[in-house]
């Protein structure tokens, strides 16, 4: 479990390092692109339940801190699908990881021989 800060006053909360990851791909893209997003976090019971949405723009501090020492590997569906979900009516928010979609192989191509 990693930990994801928002803004000046620090807001922070806890988040699986795998979905922290992915999260952090699409919100550095976004910044990167001077773009601002809408994330919307749902809180877990035990923290009263509910939900809070954040604007997210260039100019706000964000710092993603993980705890385990491994990158996971990335997988490119989830990626695309939160990424679609920024330019929803929701905003950005962790979705159940999808099965990864692999592009089916390139046709071998052969060269002839001169």
């Amino acid at each position: 479990m990693g930990y994801l800060y928002i803004g000046p006053t620090g807001f922070m909360t806890q988040i699986d390092d795998r979905a922290l990851a992915h999260l952090k791909v699409i919100i550095l893209t976004e910044l990167r692109n001077g773009r601002g997003v809408a994330l919307s976090l749902r809180h877990e019971p035990a923290e009263g339940s509910g939900r809070e949405t954040f604007w997210v723009h260039p100019g706000t501090d964000v710092r993603f801190q993980f705890l385990g020492g491994r990158a996971p590997r990335l997988n490119h569906t989830w990626l695309r699908a939160m990424a679609d979900s920024c330019t929803s009516g929701t905003g950005l928010y962790i979705m159940n990881e999808p099965e990864e979609q692999l592009a089916p192989p390139s046709p071998r191509v052969e060269v002839p021989e001169r």
